[in-house]
């Protein structure tokens, strides 16, 4: 056996049964041991894309999935999406192909230093200079992805120890042991107690649900809390579909551009308990004014999150899931009957003073219809950009899941992702909605949905601008805009049919609800362009 073969042994012990990755000199050994594996190789037009691929399947199986490419300019596009990854907090092990040992440092053709150019966005990185070290990398890798907080994993394997003989007889290990990696995933009794006190002691509890409760797959037991003790709940970006919109207790998304029933929440209550979020600018600005106002409890399976933008008066290390469970057992009785009235009362007196155009689409009513038609279980993908915006603030949460990039903020992100989710779950219906100007970023990929036969719906919010740059420019630079006109490319519907998919297109509210109809019940990839003014605004 030899390196490559032992690399692609290891995944299939790990249960990987697709990865996603784009071949090179540098990697073709692994590539001429993929076919005789029950691995299925998909073939993605972008290295950036495998990634974002990976990132996509790894949220919706809530495991590690694989990207594969080759070294130099294969590696370092896919640098990007390992910053994604990381940002996000989302396992992805990325095998990339390396030069020759005996040439590492030669600037010879294709030599990049992965492991020094990705140091600060991947939690963990390995240059493999035996074949013997393979099963043992491997397994560590899997471990170090998945294990505490998650995060994408390198391993960087030269051709040479690709087709290398094994020298010791291949053993994938049982177990790990990394004397310096032993996160802790039980919250500390003390602190546990003092957290129950605080909690007790509350008039008006709120807790704050960032993506690692759904990392931590912990939706129902903070659920089951809040629900136990009439606790409310707002959620970051991140955190949309850790509670479903119609349910009783939750309060939205608070945030720059969140709903602002939610941010008052946050400025009213005596007690908030924020969950696997690091509480960015995007969802408090002024962090520093909150922490002398309100009681904070911060829960969070990263130490170096707790108290990074937001001083907490209790920190808490450990996995959601476990805590919420204990937390959910502990003699816990409060009355907050008042305290959700109040929140109610300010929720259905808030009007939203947007206007948007009676001429084409109105961007809110059709993230609104659209995951409102959607199935119950369907995942909604969203990119980066206005479009982005206008699905975390009306996207109608049911039993699906929400998709963006929340940390990097990646443009490019949906379509790629969303073929990821889809080929873990194919069964679920996926849209991906994205704006033109993203949707550019990635239509290379409309050719691995075609090939593959990946029926994915893409809804594009047109507005032939880059409309969040724009919306910018126009309140700091007094509309003195540049650089962000589209113009009228690409031609959607010749796009379409270069790839074989359907088209679908609505410009006028009248004929919305019956596109929408038609666009989710095909049963193949579909693309459908929605018209909306370039003048449209998030807030």
């Amino acid at each position: 056996m030899n390196g490559a073969e032992a690399l692609v042994k290891c995944l299939e012990i790990e249960g990987i049964s697709k990865i996603f990755g784009y071949p090179g000199v540098a990697i073709a050994p692994f590539y001429d041991a993929l076919p005789d594996s029950t691995i299925e190789h998909v073939l993605v037009r972008q290295e950036q894309a495998a990634g974002h691929a990976a990132s996509g399947y790894a949220r919706i199986s809530r495991k590690p999935a694989v990207c594969v490419t080759s070294s130099g300019p294969g590696a370092t596009n896919l640098i990007t999406a390992l910053a994604t990854a990381y940002a996000d907090s989302i396992p992805v092990i990325a095998i990339t192909g390396q030069v020759e040992s005996h040439l590492l440092g030669k600037d010879v053709f294709q030599e990049v230093d992965m492991r020094g150019m990705t140091e600060s966005i991947v939690k963990y990185s390995y240059l493999v200079k035996s074949a013997d070290d393979i099963p043992r990398i491997v397994k560590e890798a899997f471990y170090v992805a998945q294990a505490g907080r998650k995060g994408p994993v390198l391993i960087d394997i030269p051709a040479d120890v690709q087709k290398a003989e094994l020298t010791k007889k291949f053993v994938y290990p049982e177990k790990v042991s990394i004397r310096s990696y032993k996160p802790n995933t039980k919250g500390n009794t003390q602190q546990m107690a003092k957290v129950v006190k605080a909690i007790k002691k509350a008039k008006k509890p709120l807790i704050c649900a960032g993506g690692g409760v759904i990392l931590a797959d912990a939706e129902k037991e903070i659920t089951a809390f809040c629900e136990k003790n009439g606790v409310p709940l707002v959620n970051t970006m991140m955190g949309i579909g850790v509670m479903p919109k119609e349910h009783p207790l939750y309060f939205g998304m608070l945030g720059n551009n969140g709903k602002p029933y939610a941010n008052r929440a946050v400025a009213m209550s005596d007690l908030l308990i924020v969950v696997g979020a690091r509480i960015a600018d995007r969802a408090v600005p002024k962090p520093e004014n909150l922490e002398q106002q309100v009681s904070i409890i911060h829960i969070d399976i990263d130490t170096a999150e707790i108290g990074k933008n937001l001083g907490p008066t209790l920190p808490l290390v450990g996995d959601a899931k476990k805590i919420f469970r204990e937390l959910t057992e502990a003699d816990i009785h409060l009355d907050t009957a008042a305290w959700i009235q109040k929140l109610e009362d300010i929720k259905h007196g808030t009007v939203d003073h947007r206007v948007f155009s009676n001429d084409l689409i109105n961007p809110m009513t059709l993230v609104q219809t659209l995951s409102e038609k959607m199935d119950e279980d369907a995942i909604y993908v969203a990119d980066v950009g206005q479009n982005q915006l206008w699905s975390a603030d009306n996207y109608v949460m049911k039993k699906g899941r929400f998709l963006t990039t929340g940390g990097m903020g990646t443009m490019g992100y949906s379509i790629p992702a969303a073929i990821g989710a889809k080929m873990c779950s194919p069964d679920t219906q996926v849209v991906c909605v994205c704006g033109d100007g993203s949707f550019q970023m990635s239509m290379n990929e409309l050719a691995t949905i075609a090939v593959n036969r990946i029926p994915v719906k893409i809804l594009v919010v047109k507005n032939t601008v880059l409309g969040l740059v724009r919306e910018h420019q126009n309140k700091v630079y007094d509309g003195r805009y540049s650089g962000t006109d589209l113009y009228e490319y690409p031609h959607f519907e010749s796009i379409a049919a270069a790839y074989d998919m359907k088209y679908f297109h609505a410009s006028e509210m009248s004929e919305l609800d019956q596109t929408i109809d038609s666009f989710l019940s095909d049963p193949g990839a579909a693309i459908m362009v929605c018209d909306v003014d370039r003048d449209s605004m998030v807030i």
